[in-house]
């Protein structure tokens, strides 16, 4: 018999107990049963549920996942900040930044959030490509915090890339909170967008 049947049987069992029934002669049992106190009534009636779960799922026990908190950080945190001497991408500063976190209780900050306020603030500008695809590059603004472009060979060509040195990561860590503040400005408008559609 493998896990599941064996959870199937106890399911049985406990349902006939819920019930009222003796699950081995199948015969009613009688009123004055401590099974038929309501309080343990009860208790069989979670419990097969519980089991239907687990059931449903395959035999598996999932925990529920925990909402997380939105992003924040401390200014003692992100003073611990690693920076890079050489420029990185913008994937790699939002890696480092949420090694300053703890990303079970609380969501991430990714680098579309980062990317997204240097957009509005005029750092990185949207450019379409010709084949209808964007991508995101420095303004004279953004180059002059030391936001630049650098050609990587992958193994589908050549490619552009988006780095930061030193001086623009900086720039990053010192505004975090507007970034932040950004983030929450964008969860409300597309909130706010999605209550327009209905």
């Amino acid at each position: 018999m493998t896990e599941l049947e064996k959870m199937e049987r106890a399911k049985m069992y406990i349902d006939k107990l819920a019930n009222g029934i003796n699950p081995i002669d199948n015969m009613v049992i009688p009123d004055g049963d401590a099974v038929n106190n309501v309080r343990l009534s009860r208790c069989f009636f979670y419990v097969s549920d519980v089991l239907r779960q687990v059931i449903e799922n395959g035999g598996v026990v999932s925990a529920k996942r925990m909402k997380k908190v939105p992003f924040a950080i401390t200014f003692e945190k992100i003073q611990k900040y690693e920076f890079s001497d050489e420029a990185i991408a913008l994937s790699k500063i939002a890696d480092r930044i949420n090694e300053l976190i703890d990303t079970n209780t609380m969501k991430k900050i990714s680098y579309r959030n980062i990317a997204g306020w240097l957009v509005e603030i005029g750092m990185l500008e949207v450019l379409t490509k010709t084949d209808g695809k964007t991508s995101k590059v420095p303004t004279e603004m953004g180059k002059n915090i030391g936001i630049s472009t650098e050609l990587r060979i992958g193994q589908y060509g050549n490619y552009e890339i988006v780095v930061y040195n030193h001086t623009a990561q900086q720039f990053i860590i010192d505004n975090i909170d507007a970034i932040i503040e950004n983030i929450k400005k964008q969860k409300e408008k597309s909130i706010f967008d999605k209550e327009k559609e209905t």
